[in-house]
This record gives structure tokens, C-alpha cells and sequence, in this order.
């Protein structure tokens, strides 16, 4: 949540033609009495994009998965594995591994409402659920709804005493229960998600279940992308460089910006992209310092690609490659 707007997902897509995309979590609620137009809004560069939901009512779920069908996207996703407390008090995320019926319901009007792929992505398990036994028992359970593909991160959440982010990197990762999961039930595709950060560990996942999911890792180093469409999708001959991504960004932001977007909500975006390279702290510093000013465009962006290029063609930067 609040990382994969649109206009982030905007920005990947101008990286990586192929890759399949996901919202952030947005809840029943918001769509069914808030600002319905707002929370359905893509662009159709975006394809494939999945709406992610947040939920525990079937017939919220349903409603929302036709009104998301209606607004073109390509998959209805529920989330079975946000672990704050905000959505825990509205049985929402990953407290929802406790009530596996429940999920299989919900996923089952999903699919009766709309004739999209209707997906979960949910923990490895929450608090003292026993390891495999307690997996193999949701996993099989959800199931009897039809659904048959299952996002895994492969963690658990502990819904108390641990914050969302401390959620994200303390309990330990078992991906070996993700794998025995494929490995039980052959027909589902078992897709993992989980402190991936390098090809070689996606190409490594894929001899053992169907696909991978990056979350953190695209976003702080977009740049992964590029080596998914090289590596996972066979076009070896893809390189674009930083300089070429950015300028094809530019006139969707341009765009946005004449509709009254700011220009930092978009810019927060792109910080990762000269991650781990020389120059990229002089590209990162000046977008930081400069994006929220009111008299500031566009042509800000630019002048960052400058600043990262004369800094990392300095006699320092080329001396020391820790100038990052």
C-alpha cells in the first residue's frame, strides 16, 4: 500500500513490456463508498495489471471483482496477507489464514461475479499455526473455490508484537514450504514472493514452482526489470538504458502534471532507478531537494540524469566506485 500506485506501475511498464503488475491493496470499502473512479483508475499502458483487494465479505468481494472487471483489469487478486493492525480490525489480510472457509468463500462469489482470473496471495502461515499441516490445510481449503493460483510469501506473519515492515523482514523465510506446497498439489500454480533480490534466485525458484513475485526489490532497484525481460522472457537483446526509460516517462508525467498530479508523487517513484551505481546519489539528492517545490517540472528530471552522469564521470567517481 502506497507503493504501487499508478504511477508507479506506469513506470515499471516503461521498463519491462512483459512483466504482470499489481495494485496496491484497496478495500471493499473504499470502492464500494469512497471515490469508486479514483481507486479503479489505470492506464491502459499498465496491461496486465491485476486489482489487488482487501476484504472478508463474499458479497463485497463479488461486487468489487465486477466493478474492477468492468474497469478492464486483468485479474482480481485478494489479499490474504497484509499483517497490520488497521486491517486486522476489519478481518482484512492475513488474519484471514485463520478463517480459511471464509476465504474460500469469498474467492468463490469473486469468481461467480466476473469471468477474469480470480488469484490469493496469502503468508506460508500467522502467529502458531503449525508450519506444513497449517498451510497444507488453507492452501487445500481454498481451493474447493476454484481458484488456482496461489501467491505464497514465504514468511509468516505474527499479527501481534511485530510492525507491517518488521513483518516484511524478521520472521524467517522457508521457502522449502512453498516448494512442497507445488509439489502436493501438482494442479495449482504456486507462484513465491519473499526476500527475492537477484535473477539467479528467480531462475532458481522457477525449477521448483511456477513463477516468482518481486515486491521491494522492483521498486528499490527497478532496474531488475530489465534483466526479467532479458532473462525470464528470452529478449536478450533488450538494454535500455536509464536516460531512454526516463525520457519515455516523461510524457506520461507531463501528462499527469496538466491533470494536477504533483510532480514528487510521481518522482518518489523513480529514486531507485541509479541504485548501486555511481551517480545515483547525486540523481536521488537532487529529486529529493527539489521535486516538492511548487515552480518545479519536468525538466527537473533531466537535470537529475545530468546530475548523475557528471558525477559518475568525475575524477572521483571513477577513483572510487563508492560514490553511490
Amino acid at each position: 500500500m502506497d507503493w504501487s500506485d499508478r504511477h508507479c506501475r506506469h513506470f515499471w511498464r516503461t521498463i519491462s513490456p512483459r512483466t504482470h503488475l499489481y495494485t496496491e491493496m484497496v478495500t471493499t470499502g473504499a470502492i464500494l463508498h469512497g471515490d469508486r473512479a479514483r481507486f479503479l483508475a489505470f492506464d491502459p499502458a499498465e496491461h496486465t495489471v491485476a486489482l489487488q483487494l482487501g476484504g472478508s465479505d463474499p458479497g463485497d468481494l463479488a461486487q468489487c471483482a465486477k466493478y474492477g472487471e468492468g474497469a478492464g483489469f486483468d485479474e482480481i487478486n485478494l489479499n490474504v496477507g497484509c499483517p497490520s493492525d488497521r486491517v486486522q480490525n476489519g478481518m482484512i489480510g492475513a488474519i484471514l489464514m485463520k478463517h480459511a472457509p471464509l476465504v474460500r468463500d469469498c474467492l468463490a462469489a469473486m469468481r461467480d461475479a466476473c469471468d477474469i482470473d480470480v488469484t490469493v496471495k496469502h503468508r506460508i502461515g500467522v502467529d502458531d499455526m503449525e508450519d506444513y499441516q497449517g498451510l497444507r490445510d488453507f492452501v487445500g481449503t481454498v481451493a474447493e473455490s476454484g481458484v488456482n493460483t496461489f501467491i505464497i510469501h514465504a514468511r509468516k506473519a505474527w499479527l501481534k508484537g511485530l510492525s507491517p515492515k518488521q513483518n516484511r523482514e524478521v520472521p524467517p523465510l522457508n521457502y522449502e514450504l512453498v516448494y512442497q506446497i507445488k509439489r502436493e498439489f501438482p494442479e495449482l500454480e504456486i507462484i513465491i514472493n519473499g526476500g527475492i533480490t537477484r535473477m539467479d534466485d528467480c531462475l532458481q525458484h522457477l525449477q521448483a514452482v511456477d513463477g516468482v513475485m518481486l515486491g521491494r526489490e522492483a521498486y528499490q532497484n527497478p532496474m531488475i526489470l530489465v534483466e526479467a525481460e532479458q532473462r525470464l522472457f528470452g529478449y536478450t537483446d533488450y538494454h535500455p538504458e536509464r536516460r531512454a526509460i526516463l525520457e519515455a516517462f516523461l510524457p506520461y508525467m507531463k501528462q499527469q502534471m496538466a491533470q494536477g498530479v504533483a510532480l514528487n508523487h510521481m518522482t518518489r517513484h523513480i529514486l531507485g532507478l541509479y541504485h548501486g551505481i555511481p551517480g545515483g546519489k547525486a540523481f536521488r539528492r537532487l529529486l529529493s531537494q527539489r521535486a516538492h517545490l511548487r515552480d518545479s517540472d519536468t525538466e527537473l528530471i533531466l537535470q537529475a540524469i545530468d546530475a548523475a552522469e557528471l558525477a559518475a564521470n568525475s575524477p572521483r567517481a571513477l577513483s572510487n566506485k563508492g560514490e553511490i
